[in-house]
């Protein structure tokens, strides 16, 4: 894989060290388990799908914070473990780290036939939509306390 190095951004730019943290978090990260899907499904939807056979809904933890989805999975411990003759299903804990744009909430979440999906929606604050200005003409009236005086003599 080859390297991309930002450095001479870095030296001329100022603000972007949340772009550099992203970009090394994503260079760092083990994509390999569990397998997921991200999918759009709307304009502002997005749908995120994670293949977690062997977890119920209470072994999964979600959590947002600093822009960060976080799911992480711990099988219970307490469970019987069988002898097993062949292991292809993993279960074994994992954490996968998601990093969310500015204004993605988490819209649900729901587990069915082993497939975790994560609702995920973009809610822009109406102080930040585009708004449309009214343009007011101006009349070509001239008001009564404009016109001069007349005098009487």
């Amino acid at each position: 894989m080859n390297a991309l190095n930002l450095t001479p951004l870095f030296r001329t730019a100022i603000g972007f060290d949340r772009l550099a943290r992203l970009m090394d978090n994503a260079a760092s990260a083990d994509v390999s388990y569990p397998p997921y899907n991200i999918e759009k499904t709307g304009e502002d939807s997005y749908r995120l799908t994670m293949a977690v056979a062997g977890f119920g809904p209470d072994d999964i933890e979600m959590t947002v914070k600093d822009n960060t989805l976080l799911v992480a999975g711990r099988a219970a411990p307490d469970a019987p473990q069988p002898e097993l003759l062949y292991r292809g299903i993993a279960a074994r804990a994992f954490e996968r780290r998601f990093v969310l744009a500015d204004h993605i909430v988490v819209d649900g979440a729901e587990l069915t036939n082993g497939l975790l999906h994560v609702a995920l929606k973009r809610v822009v604050p109406e102080a930040l939509k585009p708004r449309r200005i009214a343009v007011n003409g101006a009349t070509a009236k001239v008001a009564n306390d404009a016109q001069p005086s007349v005098a009487a003599a």
